[in-house]
């Protein structure tokens, strides 16, 4: 091995520069957990999840874990690719826009005990532990909790998570029948989900499914995914018509669903 020679002061001076420099030109990395394929986009290389169907078009999906492909089968990866190539601009933005909304999930996650609030249909509430049942004073903005002060975090969420989930059954059964109605439509069944990246679901037989940490988020915010998902029992798409249905109910239902986007939910984990 031959000597190293001796590095200057200007050199030493220069190597945070340097290192800033190959940071600034080493591509990000957005991996898909599930991905089998990369490709290399300005300023990032994506790994990306491919799945293979009938459907006649290549379609994008953008969330928390990263991007989604839906394919034909008769496509070749390298028209795959050139269509990531295209959107590349649109890929970035919304993986960015993904790992943003994580930090601020995790900024905003607290340590579950006495002194946390609990978001509550868009405001907050304070705990209160140590009481005979559970009971929620509204002008006081308090949770009363039959759980001991000093009782772990995950015991303390594991509490929450019960009582919110039952509420939000009872509260989106009055949002369901409320709006029901004015779309014309009888869901034949509904049902909670904890899905990490959907709010709702609905079936052509009529079932609705919705997330049950939408109890956290404000009653608008609430009432735009109860219709979005009634709507669907009248068109199983997302088209012209089924936007006239979900506009016809909610003249305003864009700016609700631009702030349901922005939406950052703790973790009752």
């Amino acid at each position: 091995m031959s000597p190293r020679a001796p590095r200057s002061h200007d050199d030493a001076a220069a190597a945070p520069a340097r290192a800033r420099d190959a940071e600034a030109s080493t591509p990000a990395l957005w991996r898909h957990p599930e991905a089998r394929h990369a490709v290399a986009l300005p300023g990032a290389e994506v790994a990306y999840a491919l799945k293979r169907s009938s459907r006649r078009s290549i379609g994008l999906v953008v969330d928390a874990q990263g991007l989604r492909v839906a394919a034909p089968r008769a496509a070749t990866l390298a028209q795959v690719e050139q269509v990531l190539r295209t959107k590349a601009a649109w890929i970035l933005r919304h993986l960015a826009a993904q790992q943003d909304q994580a930090l601020r999930r995790r900024a905003a996650q607290p340590v579950w005990g006495p002194q946390a609030t609990l978001p509550w249909l868009g405001g907050t509430l304070r705990l209160q532990p140590d009481a005979i049942d559970w009971r929620l004073d509204v002008e006081a903005a308090l949770l009363h909790m039959p759980l001991a002060a000093d009782a772990p975090p995950a015991q303390w969420a594991a509490a929450l998570r019960g009582w919110v989930q039952a509420r939000a059954l009872e509260l989106f059964r009055q949002r369901l029948s409320l709006y029901a109605p004015r779309l014309g439509v009888r869901p034949t069944r509904l049902s909670l989900s904890a899905a990490a990246t959907r709010w709702g679901s609905a079936s052509a037989g009529g079932a609705i499914r919705l997330n049950w940490r939408l109890a956290h988020l404000a009653l608008p915010l609430i009432d735009y995914v109860v219709v979005h998902e009634l709507a669907h029992l009248r068109e199983m798409n997302h088209s012209t018509a089924f936007w006239a249905h979900v506009r016809a109910v909610l003249p305003d239902f864009a700016q609700r669903r631009a702030a349901l986007r922005a939406a950052v939910l703790p973790l009752l984990e």
